[in-house]
């Protein structure tokens, strides 16, 4: 067990610190941290990578990017040692993905007034969706949208407003970000059903097994313990489905 710690460690922290991806957007879900009234950032994955470091031993550092795509890129890059992100095939050949610690669906929110009732009339010539670009969930979008216009945004900042403005149709998103954009916008609605199912991962950079062993170790622990729920609970999530022991996407 020794052993194991110590190549977790040296794959882990080449830093000194564990480096953790968090993604900051205006509403909490268990991706998305959101910043308290000191500027802070706060939520599930601040939470989770400082108890990953906690029982690692070592300081953390919360590092705050606009995405997931963004953290898939630091990964990559060597600037992150540990991120929490939704999974497909694409992150899947890119770097080490350990075990769901939650699930969820993306679906799409339509704009107040919106004739849309179902998923599948979103797809239309003429309707503007927007997305976070380089997400698990705007790759899906695009996979099954023929006709409409899918438009990437950088992050989740802004897209109320964008909204608000008239300049999109609808948004894809989780379910749970978009009902808390459709509280802040009267008159829009989340639409029934999904288009994407999803699970939320932990991951460390490709190529480094001790460390990914560790992570998902952590994981494991962390939802038979009340780690994973704690933190939902602390973010105030509305209904967050924590993920089963072993769950993989």
């Amino acid at each position: 067990m020794a052993q194991d710690k110590s190549a977790a460690l040296k794959e882990l922290t080449p830093a000194g610190a564990l480096r953790v991806g968090v993604a900051v957007g205006p509403s909490p879900s268990p991706m998305w941290a959101t910043k308290d009234a000191a500027g802070k950032p706060i939520g599930v994955t601040i939470d989770l990578g400082t108890a990953f470091a906690k029982s690692l031993g070592v300081p953390v550092e919360i590092v705050v990017h606009a995405s997931s795509g963004e953290i898939t890129e630091a990964l990559v890059a060597g600037k992150l040692d540990v991120g929490f992100m939704p999974v497909d095939e694409e992150r899947k050949q890119m770097l080490g993905i350990g075990t769901n610690y939650a699930l969820g669906e993306s679906t799409y929110l339509v704009a107040p007034g919106s004739k849309i009732k179902s998923i599948a009339e979103i797809d239309q010539s003429g309707v503007r969706v927007l997305g976070v670009e380089n997400t698990t969930t705007i790759r899906a979008a695009r996979r099954t949208l023929k006709h409409a216009t899918v438009i990437g945004n950088k992050g989740s900042l802004g897209i109320v407003e964008l909204m608000r403005d008239g300049k999109i149709d609808a948004v894809a998103l989780g379910r749970d970000t978009l009902e808390d954009f459709a509280a802040a916008l009267p008159g829009a609605r989340v639409l029934d059903g999904h288009f994407w199912a999803v699970g939320y991962a932990i991951a460390v950079q490709k190529g480094k097994p001790a460390a990914l062993a560790a992570a998902t170790d952590f994981i494991e622990q962390a939802k038979v313990d009340g780690t994973v729920q704690r933190a939902f609970d602390a973010a105030k999530l509305k209904d967050p489905v924590l993920a089963p022991a072993g769950s993989r996407s």
